[in-house]
């Protein structure tokens, strides 16, 4: 697998997370960190996009409860 580097948008089609969401997982310490591409730009290597993907499936093969979607009561 040719190692590119995967910026923001790219990473977004990918995982189907928005951007806020991960960064927010970057800050949890629970995805890949990007990596600087200069002073106002990062990207990800496409390497750890699919190490993180596969360490998703592998999570959920082998958890016995996991909550799919987060259940969060209705505002109305």
């Amino acid at each position: 697998m040719q190692n590119s580097i995967l910026r923001l948008p790219d990473v977004i089609a990918v995982i189907r997370l928005s951007r806020s969401s991960i960064y927010n997982a970057i800050k949890a310490g629970t995805f890949p960190r990007p990596i600087s591409l200069g002073a106002r730009a990062v990207g990800w290597r496409s390497e750890d996009i699919h190490n993180w993907l596969e360490s998703l499936s592998t999570q959920q093969e082998y958890s016995v409860a996991t909550p799919a979607v987060s259940r969060r009561r209705a505002v109305r």
